[in-house]
């Protein structure tokens, strides 16, 4: 049986990445692919707890990293590996590279504690493509205040915070140019849509 593809969308708040989710996986299901859409931190009953405890409860930088990647770790055993080894295309709203710029570039985590954690939880487990939803963190912002009206304690951050975490993330797509690909979420929905699907017909080359 062929592999599946693993797909993650990656982003700061309020660029637009979630927003996209369902519509890309529902445009690989039209190819007449199996798509499996879960998300991060989350995807396993587990890591939905955690969840709630990384979003809501304040915590050492070093804890929360720490944390991020105990529920990734479940949901790469629980969910991604098995279901791309049965054929089905995985599409995550964020994996590995968030904690590299949320944990590591807003909270300064020390990034060989990060890569240390990243080779043993994702088992050799990596995203096929990685679609980067980029924005201006003023922005961003703005979006979230006018769509989230209780916004968790990463939303609550300064701009300060997602220009450290957007600077990661950017560091990261000129470190791995054929995995990333950068879409510019300042256009409108439909042109972000379709720099998306222009990307992901790479899969099938």
């Amino acid at each position: 049986m062929t592999r599946g593809k693993f797909v993650s969308l990656e982003g700061i708040d309020g660029a637009g990445k979630s927003t996209h989710l369902n519509a890309i996986a529902e445009w690989i299901r039209e190819r007449g692919q199996a798509v499996l859409v879960t998300r991060e931190p989350g995807g396993t009953p587990l890591g939905e707890s955690l969840r709630q405890l990384l979003l809501h409860q304040s915590m050492h930088p070093d804890t929360e990293a720490l944390i991020m990647f105990a529920a990734r770790r479940e949901h790469v055993m629980q969910v991604i590996a098995p279901a791309l080894q049965q054929g089905t295309w995985v599409v995550s709203d964020r994996f590995t590279d968030a904690s590299f710029a949320y944990q590591g570039g807003g909270r300064g985590v020390d990034v060989v504690h990060l890569n240390y954690l990243a080779a043993w939880v994702e088992g050799g487990i990596r995203p096929d493509m990685t679609l980067l939803f980029d924005l201006e963190p003023e922005e961003a912002h703005r979006r979230v205040l006018r769509g989230t009206p209780h916004p968790d304690r990463f939303e609550k951050e300064q701009a300060t915070f997602f220009r450290k975490v957007r600077a990661a993330y950017l560091d990261r797509a000129r470190a791995e140019p054929a995995r990333f690909c950068l879409l510019d979420s300042s256009h409108a929905p439909e042109a972000i849509f379709k720099q998306a699907q222009q990307a992901l017909e790479r899969l099938w080359a």
